[in-house]
């Protein structure tokens, strides 16, 4: 069987990507016992996911998959975008989302899109990006309890509900990690050669 490494020690990405990738071994840095830290300095979602890829894969001598994504806001000219988990602090959800509707109050042009970018690399030098995007609007006051992140800031006016409201399921169909994914899905089977 084939395995493919993907640069996070997040379960949850490793449960989804298993899925996608059901006839391969998907294991995370955890399960290779990859300890080292990854620079992410790019300054866009390509260059921080291609890096992570990679250094793993260079590190590691085999194919290896990283993402990286964000949320970019239309009036806020593209932020917080690849700062998006950070941009109040450290990784702190409520906080960002805090920061994101204090910055956005009085602003009439409510535009914005959840942006996800993964990169598959090999050793050999190798590389594919996909790209996903889910287009949306930043609302007033969060809404629901799923998913993470900006999710309940993020509304989809074809389903009248915010980002956190939907079933995970439903989001898992929609969402710009989806889109990147099955991209994504497509180059795995064509360059891996027992299909």
């Amino acid at each position: 069987m084939n395995t493919i490494v993907v640069a996070t020690s997040n379960p949850g990405k490793i449960k989804e990507y298993q899925t996608l990738f059901p006839n391969f071994l998907v294991q995370s840095l955890k399960d290779v016992h990859y300890e080292k830290e990854i620079e992410e300095n790019g300054t866009t979602f390509e260059e921080n996911a291609l890096a992570k890829a990679k250094q793993v894969s260079k590190d590691l001598g085999i194919p290896v998959i990283a993402d990286d994504s964000g949320l970019e806001v239309d009036a806020l000219h593209g932020r917080p975008g690849i700062f998006s988990a950070r941009y109040a602090g450290d990784h702190n959800d409520e906080q960002n989302n805090v920061k994101l509707l204090e910055e956005m109050m009085g602003i009439t042009d409510r535009t914005a899109q959840f942006v996800c970018v993964i990169a598959l690399y090999f050793p050999d030098g190798k590389y594919y990006l996909s790209r996903g995007i889910c287009k949306g609007e930043i609302v007033n006051t969060p809404k629901g309890k799923n998913g993470f992140g900006y999710d309940p800031c993020f509304y989809l006016k074809a389903y009248h509900k915010t980002m956190a409201e939907l079933p995970m399921a439903e989001k898992n169909k929609i969402s710009h990690r989806a889109k990147a994914l099955n991209q994504l899905k497509e180059l795995v089977y064509e360059n891996f050669s027992d299909k």
